[in-house]
């Protein structure tokens, strides 16, 4: 099939449907981050809409709302194939079939199985022109944690660092706060902001009894879910993150053998316990992530130790590393940014690329993506 001839308009209404999706990333899961943008036949914007928190109404539904009469002839700009089964809501492709939409353009087919298709072949059936894979690789990162999901079936995992020079978390008496500046805090704070949960194990519960919200002014209600991984059941019910599961949702995943004891250990709070298996007296990591996705988290945010950073690389499943980097240094007596791994050849090393860094204050913070095969 010949690629379709996109036009700069085209190319324009996309990209303001793409930044609409990303105003949905960390708050529509267990739905994708979607952006549409509806344009009548004179080139104005008639609507507009994305993903709502939670996941509804989705962006289509938005944005058909606010062009009323004005949607019939336009051309609809989606960054995801409009859904085409029955949720909790109507079709989106329905929808825009029945306002009277000439022309939608996607960036990506949806991989989810119900649509997969679907919802471009009833849009083209209605007599509808559909163009598709207008910044297909731009959609493919707003929405990497809902493809990993879809394709992969386990969200995509990003892993925070943060350290000195020589790659150093804290001091020998584990004093690490604070080892970067306000500017790279406050940019950790909006990467909470932007994920669907951050992850932390029961170690750094118990040393450092963190809150792990977004502390953004105006953000504040974009705190996202926090898990524990808590294999023994070793977190106290004294804990911020146990006592706050009221106001920001936790959950604690332990092992299989672990859950009915600690189902009552936290009976009376509002942590929900998750068990997953076991490999070799730790959690399966593999294992522990399947079930996150199974309750629908998309994007996942590590913040931890050495120790579990090291598990998750080792497991292959830390798909981006955030670096943020202090000036300062800290000596060989420190605490390593990551544990061992077992290495004894660079040739099995993980592999990152360096996607893009930036200067924050006198900190930087450089993004690196996995390398895959």
């Amino acid at each position: 099939m010949t690629a379709p001839a996109f036009s700069e308009d085209d190319r324009h209404f996309m990209r303001v449907a793409l930044s609409l999706s990303k105003r949905g990333l960390g708050n529509v899961w267990p739905n994708p981050a979607v952006g549409c943008v509806l344009v009548s036949s004179d080139g104005t914007i008639v609507g507009r809409g994305h993903t709502q928190p939670g996941g509804r109404p989705h962006a289509e539904r938005v944005a058909l709302d606010m062009a009323g009469d004005l949607a019939r002839g336009a051309t609809a700009y989606v960054t995801l194939e409009p859904c085409s089964h029955v949720g909790k809501t109507p079709p989106c492709a329905t929808g825009l079939i029945e306002a009277g939409v000439l022309r939608v353009v996607s960036a990506l087919t949806d991989p989810d199985p119900r649509v997969s298709g679907r919802g471009h072949d009833m849009l083209r059936a209605a007599g509808i022109k559909v163009d598709v894979g207008l910044y297909d690789d731009e959609a493919r990162r707003v929405n990497e944690g809902f493809l990993s999901k879809a394709e992969r079936l386990r969200p995509f995992v990003t892993l925070k660092l943060a350290s000195t020079l020589d790659a150093r978390s804290a001091t020998k008496t584990g004093e690490s706060q604070w080892i970067t500046g306000p500017a790279a805090r406050e940019a950790g704070h909006l990467l909470r902001a932007n994920h669907d949960a951050i992850l932390v194990g029961a170690n750094t519960v118990i040393a450092d009894d963190p809150s792990l919200t977004c502390r953004l002014a105006g953000r504040s209600h974009q705190s996202p879910l926090r898990v524990i991984l808590d294999r023994a059941g070793d977190v106290p019910i004294t804990a911020k993150l146990i006592e706050t599961a009221d106001t920001v949702p936790t959950w604690l995943v332990t092992a299989e053998q672990n859950f009915a004891e600690l189902s009552e250990k936290f009976g009376k709070t509002s942590v929900k316990v998750i068990a997953a298996g076991c490999a070799d007296a730790h959690l399966d990591l593999h294992d522990v992530m399947r079930k996150l996705a199974d309750e629908g988290l998309s994007r996942v945010l590590v913040e931890t130790g050495g120790n579990l950073a090291a598990g998750l690389i080792k497991a292959g499943l830390v798909d981006r590393i955030i670096h943020f980097v202090a000036p300062s240094v800290i000596g060989g007596d420190g605490k390593a940014m990551i544990a061992d791994l077992g290495l004894e050849k660079l040739e099995t090393a993980p592999r990152f690329k360096r996607i893009s860094d930036q200067k924050l204050g006198q900190d930087i913070a450089v993004t690196y993506d996995k390398i895959t095969e």
